[in-house]
């Protein structure tokens, strides 16, 4: 993937983890600082950017994906195809891509923006907090999934039908309903009205 003054100032270079920082943000969506990510997400949670990707094939079939089992936050839950923050000065479309590619191995064949919103959604398992001003983003996935197993432990592509009955015996994250609700109208135009959202 290329490398921006952001993900670059946010990267390792002898590969020990670092503090990852994500922007917090006002009501409007205007940066007002940075915090380091657990803290941003400890209750009752800080107010920062964040986005949520939805690819789908060309059939009109989303892409989710069930999160990592060992991941800190929501593991083992399904959700959006893939879910992130952007580095601070990092642009919104720019970490959806990385963090796509990173997460599943796929570079989208079209992404587009789907509009903004904002939620509060605690984890009742785990305690945290997502305060989120998200960045949504729609489009398409031609290449073949390969998944990163630390980030992701399995992927599906659904039609609508699968999704509510997949839905109705799985566990999904907090988030994902308010996110795939208001990408909808995004969601529609990029599928047509066959695909069924």
């Amino acid at each position: 993937m290329p490398t921006t003054p952001a993900t670059t100032a946010n990267s390792s270079s002898n590969g020990t983890a670092e503090e990852i920082m994500l922007e917090l943000v006002d009501e409007s969506g205007k940066t007002i600082g940075t915090a380091e990510k657990l803290s941003a997400h400890q209750a009752p949670g800080r107010l920062h950017r964040a986005f949520s990707v939805f690819l789908f094939d060309s059939t009109g079939k989303l892409l989710l994906q069930r999160r990592a089992l060992g991941k800190y936050h929501s593991p083992g839950v399904w959700s959006n195809t893939c879910c992130g923050h952007p580095y601070p000065g990092e642009s919104p479309f720019a970490a959806a891509a990385r963090r796509t590619h990173e997460e599943l191995g796929v570079s989208p064949s079209l992404l587009a923006e789907a509009g903004t919103v904002r939620y509060n959604h605690p984890d009742p398992d785990s305690g945290l907090v997502e305060q989120e001003y998200n960045h949504l983003f729609v489009g398409l996935v031609q290449a073949p999934v390969q998944a990163d197993p630390e980030e992701v432990y399995e992927t599906a592509f659904v039609s609508p039908q699968e999704l509510t009955a997949l839905h109705e015996r799985a566990t999904f994250s907090a988030w994902f309903m308010t996110v795939l609700d208001a990408a909808r109208p995004a969601v529609r135009e990029l599928t047509g009205p066959a695909a069924g959202w």
